[in-house]
């Protein structure tokens, strides 16, 4: 993972209000595996900013991995 990566959380935080998938930003590594994760709503305002380690944290992807492609 690495900066502006789009990520999901893979476990709940029930003391900071967040669950289980919902999506963040990478902004900021502070050692290798240890990111500050912005969360923002639909309009682009940030309602949460933690620092979370890459295990608890899963990538996600707008593209084929790989270069994978569909064939038509």
């Amino acid at each position: 993972m690495k900066l502006l990566d789009v990520v999901a959380l893979t476990e709940d935080f029930p003391e900071v209000g967040l669950h289980r998938g919902q999506v963040g930003t990478i902004v900021e590594e502070y050692e290798p595996g240890v990111f500050e994760v912005e969360f923002s709503d639909l309009t682009r305002k940030a309602y949460a900013i933690e620092t979370l380690n890459a295990n608890q944290l899963m990538a996600l992807y707008h593209q084929p991995i790989g270069g994978k492609t569909l064939l038509v």
